[in-house]
């Protein structure tokens, strides 16, 4: 049996990489992206009652990591990318097709669009489907996960002379939460967990408009050297 379905909205969002997206929504509260919503959900009816909701489920597709040939067992992060789990026990973006879910907050309500806050979603993700959350129902406080039983330790982040008034520059002129962008988004490590970086090693992705660019002076330090424009 096979079903076709169609996206009802694409993201737009401040990660144009998939590197240093958060593993998980709700990580960086700073990440922030829209909705737009396709024909014929751009209309107010689509979205007439949804201001009542903080939060929302959004199915996606994984459209950078869609696969012809499924995976049984994954590499999770998580694990440091060095042991296999069953592709179900994880959230891997090696899905059998290709769908995540995140559930992220609602910051507005505009026809033909949502404004979206805590997101782990890829500039250009097609949303197959919108949900309200609805907290008596999805959350369970007797739930465990023992692989994931907490978030991950953040890991510090500095900044060198130049580089705070460069992010705090852009931030005015983007006139979105840059700085908080950043620090949430390298205090969860981005560097593959098996990886120890010497310090010379530079690293980078692309935020907004603007390309940062990091090295780790120590293991557990992140040094943020310079925010420029792309």
């Amino acid at each position: 049996m096979q079903h076709t379905v169609s996206p009802v909205g694409i993201v737009r969002s401040c990660f144009k990489e998939k590197f240093a997206i958060p593993r998980q929504p709700q990580l960086a509260p700073a990440a922030r992206g829209t909705l737009e919503l396709l024909p014929p959900f751009d209309q107010g009816d689509a979205v007439a009652g949804l201001e009542q909701v903080s939060h929302v489920w959004l199915l996606f597709l994984f459209h950078e990591a869609l696969e012809d040939k499924p995976r049984l067992k994954v590499r999770p992060p998580r694990l440091g990318g060095n042991k296999s789990m069953g592709v179900f026990a994880t959230r891997a973006t090696h899905r059998p097709n290709g769908i995540g879910q995140s559930v992220v907050r609602l910051e507005g309500v505009e026809p033909g669009r949502l404004l979206l806050s805590g997101i782990d979603l890829l500039d250009g993700t097609p949303v197959l489907d919108i949900k309200p959350y609805v907290p008596y129902a999805d959350s369970v406080p007797t739930a465990t996960n023992q692989m994931a039983d907490a978030a991950p330790q953040p890991i510090a982040v500095q900044w060198s002379d130049s580089a705070l008034p460069q992010a705090r520059e852009h931030a005015l002129r983007l006139d979105e939460p840059l700085v908080a962008l950043i620090e949430q988004c390298l205090a969860q490590d981005p560097r593959p967990a098996y990886q120890i970086p010497p310090p010379e090693r530079v690293y980078g992705v692309k935020f907004w408009d603007v390309q940062v660019r990091w090295h780790y002076p120590q293991p557990d330090v992140i040094r943020v050297l310079e925010v420029t424009p792309e």
